[in-house]
C-alpha cells in the first residue's frame, strides 16, 4: 500500500482559478497599462487573429481531405491497370 502523501492521479487546484474579485483586479491592471482606449482596439486585433486562426485550420483541414481524396483516386487507377 502506497503512503498517504502518495498521489493516485493528477488533482485540480481550485484555489488557482480566478474568482469574481480577482477578475477586477485583472480588468483594472489591465486599463492602467494598456489605457481605456487601447482595450478596444487590443479586444478587436484578438478577434481578427482569432477568425484567421479559423480560417487557417479550416483550410488546411480541407488540404488535407483534398490530399486524401486524390491519394485514394490514384490507387484505384494503379489497381485498375494492374489488373489488365
Amino acid at each position: 500500500m502506497a503512503p498517504a502523501w502518495v498521489s493516485a492521479g493528477p488533482r485540480m487546484y481550485p484555489e488557482a482559478m480566478f474568482g469574481g474579485s480577482e477578475w477586477i483586479i485583472v480588468v483594472i491592471v489591465a486599463l492602467v497599462l494598456f489605457g481605456g482606449t487601447q482595450i478596444p482596439k487590443l479586444a478587436r486585433s484578438l478577434g481578427q487573429a482569432q477568425t484567421e486562426f479559423k480560417k487557417g485550420i479550416s483550410e488546411s483541414d480541407s488540404d488535407t481531405e483534398d490530399a486524401d481524396s486524390e491519394d485514394s483516386g490514384d490507387k484505384k487507377e494503379t489497381n485498375e491497370t494492374d489488373k489488365k
